[in-house]
């Protein structure tokens, strides 16, 4: 699997957080729209099939990164 960049990865995350953040205050349908282009983009960068488990990847994937928190092994 081809693995996206740190800093790509970072700024999607950034990203997506924003939006989430956005769209609780103004629940816009252009904000909702803009948060599944970047969910969907976290999802293929990160080989998930969903946001969450996408967002714990590509934190993980970060440099230092450790097992704790997002864990995708957490229980």
């Amino acid at each position: 699997m081809l693995m996206a960049r740190s800093a790509a990865l970072l700024e999607l995350i950034q990203e997506y957080e924003a939006l989430e953040l956005l769209h609780a205050r103004q629940g816009k349908a252009e904000v909702r729209r803009r948060m599944d282009d970047v969910a969907y983009t976290l999802c293929v960068s990160t080989g998930t099939r969903d946001v969450d488990a996408a967002l714990a990847a590509a934190r993980h994937q970060l440099p230092g990164a450790g097992l704790k928190g997002d864990s995708l092994l957490a229980g």
